[in-house]
């Protein structure tokens, strides 16, 4: 890019990579966003040296670099490249804090959507903890070294919201380390000693805590299957409360102590339960005539008439 000014050929070229990629063109869609990556960040690297950026060319590279970013991350997903998504990201950008927090979060999803859990989370602790929160933003602790060291000048310095900066922390403690039991701990403890507003670490902090305890409180629960009649699921409450006040368990426990609901539902599929029991009444249906009937005077009807029938045949058999 010739003159910095003018940033329309970058855009055009965008515009163009965007196509590629809608019409699944991947390759030329990622081939051209790396290169597009490129020369956005040598340039930006050259004239921040030189203190040449304003604030206004600041925001409009920062929105070329992320339209870029997410065609490439796009485009290595259609190419069934979504594992190296992040290790290309980092080749490309240096540092994760450089990279747009929008693609950022793409890639860790398309990541994650690989089962690539221990990757992601390396990738996730080490963006978040290169982050420092001064005057309600975040900036990279690298930026801000740099910056002391050179207190005359106003060269350009990457930050970014809390908002955003949320985004990736609830990605990382809520989806990532808190959807199991072993990661809920880790999770409160970051959390803790994060840099994070007092306010949104006390939000975060509680809604952890009743993800914690609505997990122990419905795993603690005994579930009755619902297709149960009723009197078997009067009978499972009933045992299970017996259970609560003996040490030991009765002559069908055989000397065992965990007696729970599966035990309990094979116990009933062991016992001979006529099947008309399920089915309080039933339906017949003669032409244009639907007539309930009560399922036991159905199993009685059934009954008489198999009786006649053998009856009948008997009789058939003697006349011969």
């Amino acid at each position: 890019m010739t003159d910095m000014d003018d940033h329309s050929p970058i855009w055009i070229e965008i515009d163009r990579a965007e196509s590629y990629l809608v019409c699944c063109m991947s390759d030329e869609a990622m081939v051209l966003a790396s290169s597009i990556l490129k020369r956005l960040l040598e340039n930006h690297n050259q004239n921040n040296k030189e203190c040449k950026i304003s604030k206004h060319f600041d925001e409009e590279w920062y929105d070329m670099l992320e339209s870029s970013g997410m065609v490439l991350v796009q485009a290595m997903k259609q190419l069934k490249r979504a594992s190296e998504i992040l290790k290309e990201l980092k080749m490309l950008f240096g540092s994760f804090t450089v990279v747009p927090v929008q693609v950022f979060l793409t890639g860790v999803c398309f990541q994650m959507s690989e089962g690539l859990s221990t990757t992601v989370q390396d990738s996730l602790e080490e963006f978040l903890n290169n982050w420092i929160y001064l005057d309600d933003r975040y900036y990279p602790l690298s930026c801000t070294e740099a910056r002391e060291s050179n207190k005359g000048q106003a060269c350009s310095m990457i930050s970014i919201e809390v908002e955003k900066y949320l985004e990736v922390v609830e990605l990382y403690v809520v989806t990532l380390l808190a959807a199991s039991v072993e990661g809920m701990d880790l999770a409160i403890s970051w959390v803790e000693k994060s840099m994070l507003p007092m306010e949104k670490r006390r939000d975060l902090l509680r809604r952890l805590q009743s993800m914690s305890s609505s997990t122990v409180t419905s795993s603690s629960q005994t579930s009755i299957p619902p297709q149960l009649p009723d009197e078997y699921k009067s009978n499972i409450l009933d045992q299970n409360r017996s259970n609560e006040h003996q040490k030991d368990g009765g002559p069908y426990l055989s000397g065992q102590r965990n007696y729970t609901v599966k035990d309990e539902i094979l116990k009933l599929s062991r016992q001979r339960v006529p099947c008309f029991w399920w089915f309080p009444t039933i339906n017949l249906k003669f032409g244009n005539i639907q007539l309930p009937v009560p399922s036991g005077k159905l199993l009685l009807a059934s009954l008489l008439l198999i009786i006649c029938y053998v009856t009948r045949k008997k009789q058939a058999m003697l006349k011969r």
